[in-house]
């Protein structure tokens, strides 16, 4: 182990090793990393006061002998660690003694993340957690885009203790696990292959292996046998399985295995490293000369680097306190756990071990809580005699082709164009899709509903001589062609929803139940998407219009009375109108009065003449002559409002008169249940739930079965037993609508929801490619085809939305009009009064300043209502 300088201090520390020596190559392989890291370690710290005396124990491949050894160690020989043991399950009670003795335990190989729960500051895990890799497994899964994966592991502490952890990070990428293959470490070859024909007859293609190697090449095997190593499938190996079986390749056993993906720790290539690998494969063939083709694996990299951790904190915890304190126990206890003592410097080799770091071969060696700290994953892809390199995994980049590209940066990649060309089963580059129609032929059993109305989306045909059954309708068109247009064949068969007379079965939510019950495995008919159902399937995309509409019968608001003709204008537009009248002959006469001799006389006719020359412009025929500018100004104006005013009154009368005015009779649904009004909807429809959460009493809600009950229930009306309403999704009112568009009107959905679509169970990998293609559909004139066909052209019905009467003319047109007119007509009065007053303020002006205003104001208005006789319309020629 090399000499210090000065050996007469060398302190010898005895350090346990339990491993698997017998016919197990990995425990072969970590004694000789052990034995040539304290030899170098020593050889390059010769000034270190402390030797690591290694004292070897073999499990003999089994949890109690294990548990004996590790017993033997801490008791007679007094270890201060032990180094091992190989497996999860060896470790199990292993550190629970060294929990009981003080006596840190430090691992290489016992991976199992279920070690961790038992949370001994005494264990010191020098490998990489199973959980660690289950997040790079993920990634793949949600590179390639499979909805699903089962895995395949050993039925031990080591195969159930990544599982939980799996399973977690395949649902955190949207991935199911629907089936778990569980395989004893004793099963017989006809074991396995019976569980691998159970998995031919499942649907999903993607399997993640997880056993130990010595089952897992079995288990490879004879799934080539079968033919599930081909075009398809997808397998993928834990870093267990791809540490083992290419570190040293074994040609019958990768043969088996072709195509398949694996993860396992990425170690950087040094001169160091693989100056040791010269180095260990002549030491190993020098010990063990007759296992020729052994390689060195991740698990003897780890194993050298742990003895270099162990004998860098022996020395650094010190030699004060090598002893054992002995139990206190009575003298009549028997049992060797009464009697383990514990070390006196366990606690501080545990501290020691916590802060020590280094740079190993495996790269950047240190603890964190008793974990090695995690490294980035290789990605494997197995093709001829081994592996070939296609990408890396790291907690922070996610996937990458190569991990010092400077085009990764910091954002995290899930897509599987930053790995390289992978070769799969069957020696091909084509993704799989990761699920099949199962090998045994059988086809998918699609429920379809069954009832009496509304056959144009769903209609079941049954032949009584031959007792077949024939499903056909608007929906059923809709996926046959939806199928047709897959990347692949999909067999299926309709199954009506009835019960054996025919009748059926159960409501629309039993119909979709039965999806989750695994009766079906999918829905096709005229099934909405909503929120209860999506609980227990997943629907495609819609194909459909979405929403709850109501449809309510439509009457002529045209009642052609003795004063229709006041309805072309609204109550405020009749009286604006009349003032303007009113207001435009008083500023007539304002203009007109003092220079023309139409205007004057007595009051009574100045008055009259007025109003009927200002009214008389609604007909152009005023017969009086103004001879002021600023009076033809405002009757250029006004005449312009009167003829806009006109011509839009004898338009909006011509409509009454002509044309039908069609109207809703409800617009409102709380004007149905204030009223108390019976309405409709379509038996077994989930619009009840909707009609009751609105408010209605269930007395008042009556049940249809087809168009034709639904129009005779609304002809009726609410008063004779009939419906003042009816509510039912889009597609059922535009088929109603295409019969009897005439009579109704569908009124704005007032709920939506999410249309028709297929239902699948839950994590269905169909359920993408499906939408994919009603998507497609949608866009494209298939879809319209379809709808010609089963409802035929509505180009003769007119939009029910255009057929409400439109509102009587108001004022809110107009305004601008009055406001032009009355701003012109105010400006002219102004510039007459400026005019009058300037041109009789002599008369205006008293003589003598005292009298009263009264006295001013009537000598104004005197002076007002006289003629003008200097007006050129007075004077004599």
């Amino acid at each position: 182990m090399g000499m210090a300088k000065n050996s007469t201090s060398i302190i010898p520390v005895n350090v346990g090793v339990l491993l698997d020596l017998d016919n197990d190559l990995d425990g072969k392989t970590g004694l000789s990393c052990i034995n040539m890291s304290l030899s170098d370690f020593y050889d390059t710290h010769g000034d270190y006061k402390t030797r690591l005396v290694l004292v070897t124990r073999d499990s003999e491949n089994d949890v109690a002998g294990a548990a004996a050894a590790a017993l033997d160690l801490i008791k007679n020989v007094e270890v201060q660690a032990i180094i091992g043991p190989t497996t999860s399950m060896q470790a199990n009670f292993v550190i629970e003694l060294g929990e009981k003795a003080r006596v840190p335990v430090i691992s290489f190989s016992a991976s199992s993340p279920s070690l961790t729960s038992i949370r001994s500051p005494f264990f010191f895990r020098a490998t990489q957690n199973d959980s660690t890799q289950v997040n790079a497994i993920s990634a793949l899964v949600q590179a390639f885009g499979w909805r699903e994966a089962v895995p395949i592991y050993i039925d031990n502490e080591y195969g159930q203790g990544v599982i939980p952890y799996l399973t977690d990070a395949l649902q955190a990428v949207d991935a199911r696990v629907p089936y778990r293959s569980v395989i004893s470490p004793s099963a017989t070859d006809d074991q396995i292959v019976s569980e691998l024909y159970k998995l031919m007859t499942m649907q999903t293609r993607v399997f993640i292996v997880h056993m130990f190697p010595s089952l897992g090449a079995r288990v490879f095997a004879k799934a080539k046998e079968i033919g599930m190593v081909s075009e398809g499938y997808v397998w993928i190996m834990t870093d267990g399985l791809t540490a083992e079986f290419l570190s040293s390749p074994n040609a019958s056993v990768t043969n088996t295995m072709q195509g398949a993906l694996g993860v396992k720790p990425y170690v950087p290539r040094t001169e160091d490293l693989e100056t040791f690998r010269i180095r260990w494969k002549r030491k190993f063939l020098q010990d063990n000369p007759d296992i020729v083709d052994a390689e060195l694996n991740i698990f003897g990299l780890w194993a050298y680097d742990a003895a270099t951790a162990l004998a860098l904190a022996v020395e650094k915890a010190g030699t004060a306190n090598l002893g054992f304190q002995k139990a206190n126990v009575s003298s009549n206890s028997s049992t060797d756990l009464a009697t383990l003592g514990a070390s006196l410097n366990g606690p501080n080799l545990v501290q020691a071990l916590s802060n020590i770091t280094f740079k190993g071969l495996t790269g950047d060696y240190l603890f964190d809580n008793g974990q090695l700290q995690s490294s980035a994953f290789q990605i494997i892809n197995v093709n001829g005699n081994g592996g070939r390199e296609i990408g890396f995994w790291t907690s922070t980049k996610g996937i990458v082709k190569t991990l010092n590209s400077t085009n990764n940066m910091t954002a995290y990649s899930g897509s599987n164009s930053d790995l390289s060309t992978v070769i799969w089963p069957g020696d091909t580059t084509s993704v799989p899709k990761g699920w099949e129609i199962p090998t045994n032929g059988k086809k998918l059993r699609i429920g379809v509903p069954v009832k009496d109305g509304f056959s144009e989306f769903v209609k079941v045909k049954r032949d009584p001589s031959s007792n077949t059954k024939t499903v056909t309708g608007y929906s059923i068109d809709v996926f046959d062609s939806v199928v047709k247009a897959l990347p692949y064949a999909l067999p299926y068969e309709y199954i009506p929803f009835a019960k054996p007379d025919g009748e059926p079965a159960g409501t629309y939510n039993d119909l979709i139940y039965q999806v989750y019950l695994k009766n079906f495995d999918a829905v096709v008919g005229d099934t909405t998407i909503v929120f209860n159902r999506s609980q227990y399937v997943d629907f495609t995309l819609p194909y459909t219009e979405s929403g709850v509409s109501m449809i309510v019968p439509i009457v002529d608001n045209n009642s052609k009375n003795a004063w229709v003709f006041l309805r072309p204008l609204t109550w405020d537009l009749w009286v604006t109108s009349f003032c303007f009248f009113i207001f435009i002959g008083f500023v007539i006469w304002v203009l007109e009065h003092r220079i023309n001799e139409d205007f004057r006389g007595p009051a009574s006719h100045q008055a009259g003449t007025s109003f009927w020359f200002s009214f008389s412009t609604m007909v152009f025929a005023q017969r009086e002559i103004v001879v002021s500018n600023l009076s033809r100004a405002v009757i250029i104006i006004w005449c312009f409002v009167v003829l806009i005013l006109t011509q839009s009154y004898t338009a909006s009368l011509t409509s009454l008169l002509t044309v039908q005015q069609l109207r809703p009779t409800v617009t409102d649904v709380h004007e149905l249940i204030k009223k108390g009004e019976y309405v409709g909807y379509q038996e077994g429809s989930f619009v009840l739930g909707i009609l009751l959460d609105l408010g209605f009493d269930k007395s008042k809600l009556i049940v249809y079965n087809s168009t034709e009950q639904c129009d005779d229930l609304l002809s009726k009306g609410s008063v004779n037993g009939g419906i003042a309403a009816a509510f039912d999704e889009v597609p059922y009112m535009r088929l109603f609508l295409s019969k009897y568009c005439s009579k109704y009107a569908m009124i704005d959905p007032t709920f939506k929801t999410d249309g028709f679509g297929f239902a699948f169970p839950k994590g269905s990998p169909l359920v993408p490619d499906v939408s994919r293609a009603v998507l497609n559909m949608t866009e494209g004139d298939k879809m319209k085809e379809i709808e010609n066909a089963w409802f035929g052209k509505q180009s003769n019905c007119p939009d029910s939305s255009t057929s409400v009467t439109s509102n009587s003319l108001s004022l809110k047109s107009f305004w601008g009009l009055f406001l032009i007119a009355g701003v012109a007509s105010l400006l002219a009065l102004i510039i007459f009064m400026f005019m009058f007053v300037y041109k009789e303020r002599k008369k205006l002006r008293p003589l003598n300043s005292r009298i009263s205003i009264r006295r001013k104001v009537g000598n104004f208005f005197r002076i007002f209502i006289q003629r003008d006789l200097k007006s050129h319309t007075f004077r004599k020629i």
